[in-house]
């Protein structure tokens, strides 16, 4: 692992758009198909990209009272408790309706209502990650979603991995379709026969996903675009450096494109890290795909103080970031982007993957320096609400006539005039 001078420093805005363009026409020619032919197009897809050749796209009750049956006790005691712990964690984002009145009658106000229908993707084929049926679900679900919707590619048996099916049944979920890649986002966007119609949707993807989420954003809502997986420590002298060398790992074993990053005020602890990286890697199943993230977009920085790290951090704007030092939570203030910061030794990033109770759905790329993880803000809207007195539109009026016709809009100012005059 490389140790680079910090003016070596590169960001992370890693657009989803370099060097797509060949993707991005596949997916618009199979948003076309989903969209005029529906039900067709997903079944055709499906036979194409995953090999099968299905009769229903739907998951039946029967399969999920299988999978849920034929998991192992101890994981489904797993599962639930996670899941527990994340219905916790987001139950206290939840957001309240609010009004106040003024005191010539008038009354302004927030009316927070939850989305009707969401879609959640959760990526699979050769994988199952009932971790992100969790994450996609259940803010869903606190925020008071009336339908959630899943969406998961098929393996070579035509369904869904049991493990999936049982974290969606525990989440709640009750609609289940196999079908994945472009063609699940369009089938949620535009609707099918078979597959309702979503407001939002959400969830990773591979390339595909991610292009065909950018492209039908504005008939539907959704998350973000996600790209490859990053990682940035903020230790000192005190940190160990296998812990530090193998959450490092733990980001670099996603994707070749994954960034893992060391900051840190130890020339000692910089060498130890390289050290152990290197070491950790030859026993690594995934090593190939984890030794290229390494070698391609992964460095350690050496800075003069915790105060220059933090800059550091902040100018990275990492997805996960940990801080390693004596005290982390007197850095906390100092960290302005970062998708979800993990404070100590013992809160490794996994913890947050999977168990601890916050998403795992954030912002990569950079865009930490804008945006959130995911959340139960996230599937619900707020209205404006506005009542006017007539005591109100006596006293204010003119004001907004005035400023209606600062702006050119006489209709605008009519509008407002003709009450003024009935008054």
């Amino acid at each position: 692992m490389k140790i680079q001078l910090v003016s070596e420093l590169k960001t992370l805005e890693r657009s989803v758009e370099q060097n797509t363009e060949k993707q991005r026409g596949a997916v618009l020619e199979i948003l076309k198909s989903v969209k005029q032919e529906g039900d067709k197009a997903l079944l055709h897809y499906t036979k194409k990209f995953d090999g099968v050749s299905l009769d229903d796209l739907e998951v039946t009750q029967e399969e999920i009272d299988d999978a849920v049956s034929a998991l192992d006790q101890e994981m489904l005691d797993i599962i639930t408790e996670a899941a527990a712990n994340i219905r916790e964690y987001h139950e206290k984002q939840k957001r309240q309706s609010w009004f106040f009145t003024r005191e010539d009658g008038t009354l302004l106000g927030q009316k927070v209502t939850p989305l009707e229908r969401v879609g959640v993707y959760v990526p699979g084929g050769t994988a199952a990650y009932p971790s992100s049926v969790l994450m996609g679900v259940i803010p869903a679900a606190v925020a008071g979603v009336e339908e959630i919707v899943l969406v998961s590619p098929p393996g070579k048996d035509g369904k869904l991995p049991p493990t999936v099916l049982a974290a969606a049944s525990i989440a709640g979920v009750k609609r289940m379709f196999k079908i994945g890649g472009a063609q699940a986002i369009g089938a949620l966007a535009y609707g099918t026969e078979t597959v309702p119609k979503a407001d939002k949707i959400v969830g990773p993807g591979n390339i595909f996903v991610a292009l065909a989420k950018r492209e039908v954003f504005g008939v539907c809502d959704i998350d973000m675009i996600a790209g490859p997986s990053e990682i940035a420590v903020l230790a000192d002298e005190t940190a160990n450096a296998a812990y530090i060398a193998a959450d490092l790992l733990s980001q670099a074993e996603h994707d070749p494109r994954s960034a893992a990053f060391l900051v840190t005020t130890s020339n000692e602890l910089a060498e130890k890290v390289a050290a152990e990286v290197e070491s950790q890697l030859v026993n690594l199943p995934r090593k190939e795909i984890a030794a290229e993230a390494i070698k391609e977009y992964s460095a350690i920085y050496v800075v003069d103080s915790l105060e220059e790290g933090a800059e550091v951090i902040n100018k990275i704007a990492p997805e996960h970031l940990e801080i390693m030092t004596n005290d982390p939570m007197s850095l906390l203030g100092k960290i302005k982007h970062a998708g979800a910061i993990f404070l100590g030794e013992y809160s490794s990033e996994p913890v947050g993957d999977y168990f601890a109770g916050s998403n795992h759905v954030l912002p990569t790329s950079g865009t930490a320096r804008f945006s959130s993880p995911l959340n139960v803000d996230d599937f619900t809207k707020k209205s404006s609400v506005i009542r006017y007195s007539e005591q109100a539109i006596k006293e204010n009026g003119h004001k907004i006539s005035a400023f209606a016709r600062l702006e050119g809009l006489e209709a605008h100012a009519r509008a407002i005039d003709l009450r003024l005059e009935d008054n």
